[in-house]
């Protein structure tokens, strides 16, 4: 561990999405690029803080400040983690990056391409390293699924792909005071959970990373229970190839707990699985189908890549984003901010067509 580089860490918040991470990010593994130290910890309320600290990582002693600000502060943190909230991620990041600290932002980056623009700007202005914690982007599983689908070629011209994202929440009976009620906080699906759907399609039918590539036609539709979308049905289709995708996202029923995406090709097809979009365990390719379509339609075996291991899947984020700080990148190398731009105007066009509008639009 010693003669691994170290960076440390200033974590805001102490919720479920902040454990995860932190949980990840003091594992004890072998493949370990990076030496992570969990330095501080930001919460309103420092025995909640203290709590955290001492059962998501049992081995450090991080500082447990009852505000950001002293997060941003402490010359001991490297990089802030932000786990905040949608709609409070562009304060938190203009707030670390005025006080010179580098940033990781969970998902989605902000609430509109607008507000992730100026972020990004300013971390330019500054001189910081700051980036979208899309974890799936770095998932050694996504990485090999794209040699196999775009270098490998493995089932040929890719001309569709579909993903699922479901979780039930019910939500006309939750408390005036939770997120999922609150217009204005981002709630729905699409940024919450469809953002992975749509990070599935758009890394199948499209892998490049230019910031000048091909932009998809968009059909869009939502279902709102008052000003809360409920549910999102997309159609990318990229004029150039055909290619098409289908991207949908509910909080109205739970989904398939094993297929999280599907994609068709001239030569086969590939079948992802795992417990929900966010955390893929495996992929199958499968040759194509034979036979005629109805019952007579036969399917030839596939071959299985699993990638079942510790933890939830943040450790790879964690080592990718620390390497590319400590190599002086200001952006990350695997999920550029040209991406996050992409994924934020993709999202905006879909809620301008399914008419959902937040009050920072």
């Amino acid at each position: 561990m010693s003669q691994l580089p170290t960076i440390r860490w200033g974590i805001l918040t102490t919720g479920k999405i902040a454990s995860w991470y932190v949980a990840d990010l003091v594992l004890s593994r072998p493949d370990a690029k990076v030496h992570h130290v969990v330095q501080a910890i930001g919460t309103s309320n420092v025995d909640r803080g203290k709590a955290f600290a001492q059962q998501h990582c049992p081995n450090e002693v991080p500082a447990i400040y009852g505000s950001y600000e002293e997060v941003y502060a402490d010359p001991a943190v490297d990089i802030v983690y932000i786990g905040t909230p949608h709609a409070f991620h562009k304060r938190n990041c203009l707030d670390a990056i005025a006080a010179g600290k580098h940033v990781l932002c969970e998902k989605p980056f902000t609430l509109n391409a607008r507000e992730a623009r100026q972020t990004f700007e300013a971390a330019r202005q500054k001189g910081v390293f700051i980036a979208e914690a899309m974890w799936l982007r770095h998932r050694p599983l996504v990485l090999e699924l794209q040699r196999i689908l775009h270098v490998d070629r493995a089932i040929g011209e890719i001309y569709r792909a579909t993903s699922d994202f479901a979780s039930y929440i019910d939500i006309p009976n939750l408390p005036l005071d939770k997120y999922y009620r609150q217009n204005a906080m981002g709630a729905g699906s699409l940024l919450d959970i469809g953002i992975y759907s749509l990070t599935w399609v758009m890394l199948s039918l499209d892998p490049s990373l230019a910031a000048d590539r091909e932009r998809p036609k968009i059909l869009a539709a939502q279902t709102h229970w008052e000003d809360i979308e409920l549910t999102t049905s997309t159609i990318l289709q990229y004029p150039s190839t055909g290619r098409q995708g289908i991207v949908t996202s509910t909080t109205m029923a739970n989904g398939n707990p094993d297929l999280l995406a599907r994609i068709h090709g001239t030569a086969g097809s590939v079948e992802v699985h795992g417990s929900c979009p966010s955390q893929p365990e495996a992929f199958t390719v499968y040759p194509p189908f034979g036979g005629e379509s109805g019952a007579n339609v036969t399917r030839g075996e596939g071959k299985r890549y699993d990638y079942s291991g510790p933890g939830r899947g943040f450790q790879y984020q964690a080592d990718n984003i620390a390497l590319d700080v400590l190599s002086g990148r200001l952006e990350s190398s695997i999920a550029p901010q040209a991406e996050t731009i992409r994924v934020m105007e993709t999202m905006d066009e879909i809620r301008r067509q399914g008419g959902t509008r937040y009050p920072v639009d």
